[in-house]
């Protein structure tokens, strides 16, 4: 347990980016493993809670400032990102959301597995639970401030910087592919709540209402492609 301290003293910014670097490696790497989505989405959630449990749980709070605030954030997230397509039907297809840079639309979840309600759990559990923190952790709590210095620890959360705040919300954006305008706006608003909180939990508790809210979105609606 010492060599894993000496890692997160030596690099401070491991905390924050292990997780979630090993949750989008073990991603890119599903389809080269020869295991089913039934068992390559529940070891990508195991290996990232054991990262976080390793690493990341000195610097993780659950405590939020605003809770009603920030399940009131997370709705409004929700309906940002369902609206279009909801009022303008087939607004997706078009070329700006769906070419070579951002991809197209495609779900990750087999057909075989959409009715399987261990698969499901586990989507949801990896959707609500751990996605959450793991990219509050990478994009909130570690990018925006590193953008500001190099040195982040001594930069307080929720810092103002307009570059930094600018490059979190594009990456964040390019990160959702072919929903790269509603990525775009849901990163302008978790850095917003970021800033006016400068608290990291109330961040992760309104990505993780609006993780739910397409979760139930999703399984009730069939609406797979919004589960990349």
């Amino acid at each position: 347990m010492s060599t894993l301290r000496d890692l997160t003293v030596r690099y401070p910014s491991w905390p924050y980016l292990a997780p979630f670097g090993i949750f989008v490696l073990l991603m890119e790497l599903g389809p080269h493993l020869g295991v089913g989505a039934e068992v390559h989405y529940p070891i990508r959630v195991a290996a990232a809670s054991v990262a976080l449990f390793l690493w990341s749980r000195g610097i993780i709070t659950l405590r939020a400032s605003r809770p009603a605030a920030s399940v009131a954030v997370g709705l409004v997230v929700f309906v940002i990102w369902i609206a279009p397509d909801l009022l303008w039907p087939g607004y997706r297809s078009h070329w700006l959301f769906q070419n070579p840079v951002t991809g197209t639309l495609a779900s990750s979840v087999p057909l075989a597995h959409r009715t399987s309600v261990w698969y499901l759990v586990w989507r949801s559990v990896g959707l609500v639970l751990l996605v959450p923190v793991i990219e509050e952790l990478f994009w909130r709590g570690w990018l925006m401030r590193y953008l500001i210095s190099r040195r982040f620890e001594d930069v307080p959360l929720g810092a103002w910087s307009a570059t930094a705040f600018w490059i979190t919300a594009v990456l964040f954006a390019s990160e959702h592919g072919p929903f790269w305008d509603v990525g775009l706006a849901a990163g302008v608003i978790y850095n917003w709540w970021m800033i006016r909180t400068r608290n990291l939990a109330d961040c992760i508790a309104a990505h993780a209402v609006t993780n739910a809210c397409l979760a139930v979105y999703v399984f009730f609606y069939s609406r797979w492609e919004y589960l990349p």
